[in-house]
């Protein structure tokens, strides 16, 4: 059943948990819309271009390169209200959101909230093995595979250069597949010369991946086609291949040990825990079953879209993947939903356009799958390239990953090579390491005194 058309002078009040891809297309759909007062809520305060992380964690690009702050991007949109929150649940009864900040109410709800890392029941393995989905995670990986480097030309014991420059990718899918081409152009290429004792180049690199290929979701010519472009790339590629321990010295798949101190995880995600706070059918991996038009059966006036969404198109077998493509889509289509149940008509079912899948593997290779139509090679490359630099947020990132990409593309340097820690806080009544020294000529007014200087730390960008 559809909900009424609200009341003229009282706009709808619609709130959406998550500020990526699919939450940002229902608000910036809706901007300027004065039947909806929106509120975007999401823990962080910027819009991150998920599929160039894998670029920022190993040193193509920097972190503000692929990400916008949410605010900015709807700086125009007048009925538009951010907030930075931690989502803590949903009554759906009460129509209210509940949230480290206070309560949000609601007439329409849009949950984005998208999909969380799953260690198939490996919880301890998180430490050793991080995944990629934020920022955040993107510069610790930076900071663990370049960190690797430094130590091992710091230290003399040939085993542990080896153990150090070995590097586990965990996860055949497009994210693991690219993690690995990126890694070899980094050994092989971009840090070849920069070191004394080491050879970068000796860098071991592995991609495991329990199944019988890569891209599963590819043709299998293309999965082929990856699998070999990868291994004339130095990678290792491990297929039907279960890791079975995972600890900060080594990694074991069945009865093999293999020395390791750099662990990415990119093997399976899970729902958003947010998901059961829904009284809605999951599947599986926990993704809400959805309505034809998007909302969660029982509750009209709830939609789940993007990654979070189970949503099977009537002539196929399977659902629809957790890619972009389907988070745009889904967005757009619970907008036009939303304005269409505003002026008084019934809402449509979603109808999902398949603009094809894409995964580069490194330079002039990659391999695209548009409907019937495959491609791999340098071609597939070009057009990759193309269509992540068109869906990039945001004027100045499409001109800073133009530049670097080009400057990359001539000379093979990565800008983005640094290793940020935060300085270490000093020791409880100890002085100061470098404290300036101040004289101050005494006078009679005053006794004579040395005052406090407060040294500012320097800006530095993650």
């Amino acid at each position: 059943m559809t909900p009424g058309r609200a009341p003229v002078d009282r706009p709808c009040r619609l709130v959406i948990l998550g500020g990526g891809i699919g939450g940002t297309a229902v608000a910036r759909r809706l901007a300027n819309d004065a039947r909806f007062d929106i509120t975007l809520i999401d823990r962080q305060n910027h819009f991150v271009f998920q599929p160039l992380l894998y670029q920022v964690a190993t040193a193509a690009l920097g972190a503000a390169d692929i990400a916008v702050p949410i605010r900015h991007m709807l700086k125009r949109a007048r009925n538009v209200r951010v907030l930075q929150a931690e989502v803590t649940g949903i009554c759906t009864e009460a129509q209210r959101v509940d949230t480290d900040i206070g309560p949000v109410e609601y007439n329409r709800l849009v949950v984005a909230t998208g999909v969380e890392p799953s260690y198939f029941g490996h919880s301890q393995w998180q430490p050793f093995a991080p995944s990629l989905k934020t920022l955040a995670d993107a510069a610790l990986i930076r900071e663990r595979i370049l960190g690797a480097f430094e130590r091992a030309e710091a230290v003399p014991d040939p085993l542990e250069h080896a153990r150090q420059l070995t590097f586990v990718v965990v996860g055949g899918g497009p994210t693991g597949v690219e993690l690995a081409g990126a890694l070899a152009e980094l050994t092989r290429d971009t840090l070849a010369h920069d070191f004394r004792h080491i050879d970068p180049r000796e860098a071991r690199l592995l991609l495991v991946e329990a199944g019988p290929r890569l891209l599963p979701s590819f043709h299998e010519s293309l999965s082929l086609s990856a699998r070999d472009d990868l291994r004339s790339r130095g990678v290792e590629v491990r297929l039907g291949t279960r890791l079975t321990a995972i600890t900060a010295e080594h990694v074991e798949f069945g009865e093999e040990r293999v020395p390791a101190a750099n662990v990415i995880w990119a093997a399976g995600v899970q729902a958003s825990p947010l998901a059961r706070s829904l009284t809605a059918e999951r599947d599986p991996s926990g993704r809400v079953m959805v309505a034809p038009d998007l909302s969660v059966p029982g509750h009209p006036d709830v939609f789940v879209i993007g990654d979070l969404a189970h949503w099977r198109p009537e002539r196929d077998s399977v659902a629809l993947p957790g890619v972009g493509s389907v988070a745009l889509q889904m967005g757009h289509h619970v907008a036009r939903g939303l304005r269409d149940e505003a002026a008084g008509r019934p809402r449509r079912p979603f109808a999902y356009f398949d603009r094809g899948a894409m995964a580069t593997i490194g330079r002039h290779h990659a391999v695209a799958e548009i409907r019937s139509l495959r491609f791999a090679g340098s071609f597939a490359w070009w057009l990759w390239l193309l269509v992540h630099l068109m869906f990039l947020a945001g004027f100045r990132n499409r001109l800073a990953v133009l530049f670097h990409w080009a400057w990359a593309y001539l000379t093979f340097e990565r800008g983005a090579r640094l290793i940020v820690r935060p300085a270490p806080a000093p020791l409880t009544g100890a002085p100061p390491m470098s404290s300036p020294r101040v004289t101050r000529a005494p006078s009679a007014a005053a006794p004579s005194s040395t005052p406090i200087v407060t040294r500012q730390p320097a800006a530095e960008e993650a």
